[in-house]
């Protein structure tokens, strides 16, 4: 065992409490936490980008029981609501999207549809199109919310937000909650964003210049060196140690 896997270990092990979700620390995890499902769960991943508070904030506003109202119901509850990108009509729509997924099988029997045929990228993929298909409504904020399939590697987005879900749905501890037994968590890809790497390139983990896929692929096959087992368990504690600027 190398010296930094020893300290990344000790990182895991320090950080996987209850208490690195709190007002104090906040994540959007936390809210994802307070229902543990699959639904609004996808919610509080999708609209993870931006600063932590302000994205905890808005969450926090937002009640998982849309999804099973109806669309004039729904409509109205958002009446006035924004976030960053979404309009008040791109979070009814949402909603109303995810609603119509919930009522067809959910999100993990829509993920395994594309699994089954080309692996985590496939079940991404799978779920991205059936959300387009279930509700003909387009903005520039609805589709950032939602991204695009991935048709290849070379060049695509690190899917962060899509990967951070996949790693709240499979991994189960303290933070992570389980609600899938769709795959292993050995297949998870890593969560990229700008502080994990930043911090992953300091410490050598990643060679990559650009935050993409390709990075994303690159650093998981790196900590998979650490842990075949569970690599993406490293995710937290890697984006923790980014965001408060402390030194390995």
């Amino acid at each position: 065992m190398t010296a930094l896997q020893a300290r990344l270990d000790a990182e895991v092990a320090l950080r996987n409490s209850s208490s690195e979700l709190s007002a104090q620390k906040p994540d959007p995890l936390m809210i994802a936490r307070t229902t543990r499902d699959e639904c609004h769960a996808l919610t509080c991943a999708l609209f993870a980008y931006g600063n932590v508070q302000s994205i905890v904030a808005f969450l926090t506003s937002l009640q998982p029981s849309w999804i099973d109202s109806n669309e004039e119901d729904i409509r109205r509850a958002t009446l006035g609501k924004y976030y960053r990108f979404q309009t008040a009509q791109d979070i009814a729509q949402w909603h109303i999207t995810l609603g119509r997924l919930k009522a067809q099988g959910g999100v993990e029997a829509t993920f395994e549809r594309g699994y089954r045929n080309d692996g985590v990228l496939g079940g991404i993929s799978s779920v991205i199109e059936t959300l387009y298909d279930l509700n003909a409504y387009r903005s520039q904020g609805y589709t950032f919310l939602i991204g695009k399939p991935i048709k290849r590697i070379a060049g695509t987005s690190a899917m962060k937000r899509w990967m951070m879900y996949l790693r709240w749905m499979i991994r189960e501890d303290s933070l992570d909650m389980g609600l899938w037994k769709v795959m292993s968590p050995r297949e998870l890809i890593m969560p990229l964003d700008t502080h994990t790497f930043t911090l992953s390139k300091k410490l050598g983990l990643l060679q990559r210049k650009q935050c993409d896929l390709t990075a994303a692929l690159e650093l998981t096959d790196t900590l998979r060196s650490f842990d075949p087992n569970d690599p993406i368990k490293y995710d937290f504690a890697l984006y923790r140690l980014g965001q408060e600027g402390i030194r390995i």
